[in-house]
């Protein structure tokens, strides 16, 4: 998928995304430094900001140090839901980042801790990238792979990861809920996410595909939607949403879920999503606008 095919696609979903208030002035801006007096918590998304693939942006590493230097609070705010706590923590470490647990907020954790309020009893069938380990959840979990009769077995689904998934597993899916709907939970809404070779399908194209042919209701944690800003809210009480700022590479997941949560947002451009491409045409087409347009953070 193209950026400008992703960016049609999620133009095509915008009415199941978070409603924003207009606005966003999209000052051009160097580097988040220059925000240091507006801003006291920043709030970062991991591809296309902090790293692409396995490969840390340069330069990424001296501002986040610069910013706890300047007294800011910084936090991650990662779709990544392919992996555990602990494996995300680790992942982060490898590329030079050394972010606390505290300070890493995942939508698979906040998932995780919604799932019992969905389908309390009964086995998940998970949609689950490769070496998944059904104890890592909360739940009874079983990973979906060719067996159609694991997908009619399931009481309820989970989507974490779309690495290995296929057009046939896909179909799998579609034909189970099409006999027997189920709830359909998402840990990770994106779309596309960037890598070193261009952009891979995410869990949110695969589940919005579903709701597109069988119109089921899908419960989605992750940017852009509610549940996972809320989280952020609760681990820095007591300061004014307007100060504090969404750095992401994308308009539909980073900077329309800051703006519906009454944040502050700014928009990396070098590294993800817009890479090499005039962004305000993608902003004026959409009417989302961060408040901050960078580079690079």
């Amino acid at each position: 998928m193209t950026p400008d095919q992703a960016f049609t696609r999620y133009e095509e979903i915008r009415n199941r995304l978070p409603a924003a208030p207009q606005g966003g002035d999209r000052v051009q801006i160097a580097g988040l430094h220059e925000l240091a007096d507006q801003v006291d918590v920043f709030v970062f998304d991991a591809f296309g900001v902090l790293n692409v693939g396995e490969r840390p942006i340069p330069g990424a590493h001296d501002r986040v140090n610069q910013l706890r230097q300047m007294g800011k609070q910084v936090l991650v705010l990662t779709n990544a839901a392919s992996f555990t706590r602990s494996q995300t923590q680790a992942k982060f470490a490898r590329l030079g980042f050394q972010f606390t647990p505290s300070e890493i907020i995942s939508s698979r954790d906040v998932c995780e801790a919604h799932l019992y309020r969905v389908s309390p009893k009964g086995q998940w069938g998970v949609i689950a990238p490769p070496g998944f380990s059904p104890e890592d959840l909360r739940v009874d979990a079983l990973a979906l792979q060719d067996n159609p009769r694991d997908y009619d077995q399931a009481g309820a689904f989970l989507m974490l990861s779309a690495a290995g998934w296929s057009a046939e597993r896909q179909a799998l899916l579609h034909n189970s809920l099409r006999r027997n709907p189920r709830p359909l939970v998402v840990a990770n809404p994106d779309l596309v996410a960037p890598r070193e070779d261009g952009l891979s399908l995410e869990p949110g194209y695969y589940a919005h595909d579903l709701q597109d042919r069988l119109g089921l209701q899908v419960v989605f944690h992750g940017k852009p939607f509610a549940s996972v800003y809320e989280t952020v809210e609760r681990r820095v009480p007591n300061i004014d949403p307007k100060r504090i700022a969404m750095i992401g590479d994308t308009l539909h997941t980073d900077i329309l879920g800051a703006r519906a949560r009454g944040w502050s947002a700014a928009l990396i451009t070098d590294h993800g999503l817009f890479a090499g491409l005039d962004v305000h045409r993608f902003i004026d087409i959409s009417g989302i606008s961060p408040d901050w347009i960078a580079p690079s953070i």
